[in-house]
């Protein structure tokens, strides 16, 4: 009996930047990319896009990309954390459905460590608090002596 790597169905991954959560659905169709149910082309401003698309493109250099349909719901945050979290999210998708039976596709997940490492790790800054005895999280009351 001959064993068969056959590619996973559906694929569900997420990404995280900030406050922005992402989460993307890889299936098989297409090739077209949506986010929030809404075509990724037009999105805006061009730079957003060009950064949302990075994993896209990595993948079809590398002919990785076969007829896949990527569908990203996307919340919290603002624009750019949005945009970072959209592109983790559609590089892991990418990463785990070529992967097959095994898990993750090796060559493309070194690909993306090497052009960028945030595309496959969540970025773990945060806002930092507010404190007491000051206007933000560093600057404080002046004092005055006279």
């Amino acid at each position: 009996m001959m064993a068969r790597s056959k590619k996973k169905q559906t694929v569900e991954t997420s990404g995280k930047r900030k406050t922005a959560i992402a989460r993307a659905t890889v299936r098989k169709g297409a090739g077209r990319v949506r986010v929030n149910h809404q075509p990724i082309h037009i999105m805006e401003p061009a730079l957003a896009r060009r950064k949302a698309l990075e994993p896209v493109q990595i993948a079809e250099a590398m002919n990785r990309l076969a007829d896949v349909d990527i569908s990203v719901s996307v919340e919290g945050g603002g624009q750019m954390g949005q945009v970072d979290a959209i592109r983790t999210a559609i590089a892991r998708g990418l990463v785990h459905y070529n992967g097959g039976a095994e898990g993750i596709d090796e060559e493309l997940r070194d690909e993306y460590l090497r052009f960028d490492r945030s595309l496959l790790v969540n970025d773990p800054r945060r806002k930092e608090p507010k404190h007491q005895m000051g206007r933000g999280a560093r600057k404080k009351w002046q004092k005055s002596y006279r």
